[in-house]
């Protein structure tokens, strides 16, 4: 994703429109949360395709974009980059609410290959791209 995300114009008084509401996330926020995924991730970002998002035979994930209601991701399926949509569980608005649904992506997956997730001493570790 580069630049500003597209932002209709609010419809009414004050009323945010749909696409501002799905888009709670600055472009500098969605770039550094794609870059830590990418580059401290990449291993996780790939169970979450491959159990998540249909992808079983994906060799390759690499996030490009989030927005208030799930992470888009580009995944290798037989040498060819396809799209996949992860859904977050809930509507989120905050940025620390990225980390939390990525955990819980994470160990949604690890539960449906049955491995363990990893621990939550690893998980509260500071990573300045989930802050």
């Amino acid at each position: 994703m580069t630049g500003q995300p597209h932002r209709p114009a609010s419809h009414g008084a004050g009323q945010p429109s749909d696409a501002d509401a799905a888009q709670p996330f600055d472009a500098d926020t969605v770039r550094a949360v794609c870059g830590h995924m990418n580059a401290d991730h990449a291993d996780d970002s790939l169970l979450i395709c491959r159990a998540l998002g249909g992808r079983p035979n994906a060799t390759r994930a690499r996030a490009t974009g989030l927005d208030a209601d799930g992470m888009d991701f580009a995944v290798a399926v037989d040498g060819i980059e396809v799209p996949v949509r992860i859904p977050f569980a809930r509507r989120i608005s905050e940025r620390a609410e990225i980390r939390r649904e990525v955990v819980r992506m994470h160990e949604q997956a690890c539960d449906a290959f049955g491995l363990p997730p990893r621990s939550a001493e690893r998980n509260s570790r500071s990573r300045p791209g989930l802050k």
